[in-house]
């Protein structure tokens, strides 16, 4: 079952999300973790890390898991 992360905004940013999840420990190596990790939003691979995420958009990243958005 996907852990679900939860929004208090609108969106957030991929970046932002890495690190709300504590996947990165700083915004500062979202850059270098999109470019070793293979990352994929609603079955889509995005490495970008202004790519904005929204309520029901699911995230999955090999050797971390799924996650899904919530409100």
């Amino acid at each position: 079952m996907p852990e679900k992360i939860k929004l208090d905004t609108e969106f957030i940013t991929l970046g932002q999300f890495l690190k709300l999840a504590e996947i990165i420990q700083s915004g500062g190596m979202a850059k270098w973790f999109l470019s070793e990790h293979e990352v994929f939003i609603n079955g889509e691979q995005d490495q970008r890390r202004g790519r904005k995420l929204r309520a029901g958009d699911k995230v999955q990243i090999s050797g971390f898991g799924e996650f899904v958005i919530t409100d």
